[in-house]
């Protein structure tokens, strides 16, 4: 007998789920304090989503991974030995960020171990989207933010002194008639910069196939970042000179969530304008293609 061809290949849900639960086991003492983090820390809020997403793009490619035989590949049980020793000495060490990152090391030495090279080769893509759930290690965290707050409030002084607001600039404080502005690590804008470069991966994955506009959209995350937030200290300065109330609680917040979704958006304009040139061309072909049909219906005449 041979297979029916039009039967497509099951998707192996015992497999799958038996060496989850396996991983998930053996790695609890690390995943149960991610997950905590993601719950508690501003800084990491999209953690919840880059799994969900990373399992969304390897679901839309199951068809074709399906089709794949897997073919085995030792190499890969050496990988998740390493991720083992990785998790084992940081553990020892108390060093977090080379512990959770042993995990996705981990999964990406059992899938090449169980299903071969060219299955990961074609799970790359979401399997390098969950390292942005882990956060970035401590030194470096600390080496990014203070720039960043620096950077943030001369931004917000510019922008308050070209609107007629008077400020004094001391480092990361800005003083203002209403009463002193702290720019702080949270208002550093790194939140931002995180969430909008794991936002610019999938965006430009799912809606763009032009690999030199994908790599334009990722590197405008950090300007489109320092814009935004620079602008939300701007906003948050306006508000203190109405109610130094509105600079601090939920209105503070709330800036950050619209400060957020304005970044967003400025990243889709910006996808927008670079397909501009695309669809202009296209239209002007479709309208020369128009008026040579016509022409050739026009010459040929009635019978």
């Amino acid at each position: 007998m041979t297979a029916d061809p039009a039967v497509s290949p099951k998707v192996p849900w015992v497999p799958l789920a038996w060496f989850t639960a396996l991983v998930l086991a053996c790695y609890a003492p690390v995943v149960v304090p991610l997950v905590r983090q993601w719950a508690w820390d501003d800084d990491m809020g999209h953690g919840f989503f880059v799994p969900v997403v990373a399992a969304y793009i390897a679901w839309q490619r199951r068809d074709e991974l399906l089709a794949i035989a897997p073919k085995p590949n030792w190499w890969g049980l050496l990988v998740v030995v390493w991720g083992g020793l990785q998790v084992f000495v940081a553990t020892l060490g108390v060093e977090l960020f080379t512990a959770r990152t042993a995990v996705v090391i981990t999964v990406i030495g059992l899938i090449w171990f169980l299903c071969g090279t060219a299955i990961l080769r074609r799970l790359a893509f979401p399997l390098f989207l969950l390292f942005f759930m882990v956060p970035i290690p401590a030194v470096v965290y600390t080496q990014i933010t203070f720039p960043l707050q620096i950077l943030a409030s001369r931004l917000a002084d510019f922008a308050l002194t070209v609107l007629g607001i008077p400020v004094l600039r001391e480092g990361n404080i800005l003083e203002l008639p209403s009463g002193p502005l702290s720019v702080v690590e949270a208002c550093s804008g790194i939140r931002s910069l995180l969430s909008l470069t794991f936002l610019s991966l999938v965006y430009g994955y799912l809606f763009e196939k032009q690999t030199w506009r994908r790599v334009v959209i990722f590197l405008a995350t950090i300007p489109v970042a320092l814009i935004a937030n620079g602008g939300r200290v701007t906003l948050t300065g306006i508000l203190s000179m109405v109610s130094p109330d509105l600079a601090h609680g939920f209105f503070h917040e709330s800036t950050g969530m619209v400060t957020f979704f304005a970044a967003a958006v400025m990243l889709f304009v910006l996808h927008q304008a670079l397909l501009l040139p695309a669809r202009i061309a296209a239209r002007r072909k479709a309208k020369l293609q128009a008026v040579g049909d016509q022409s050739a219906v026009t010459k040929t005449g009635p019978g």
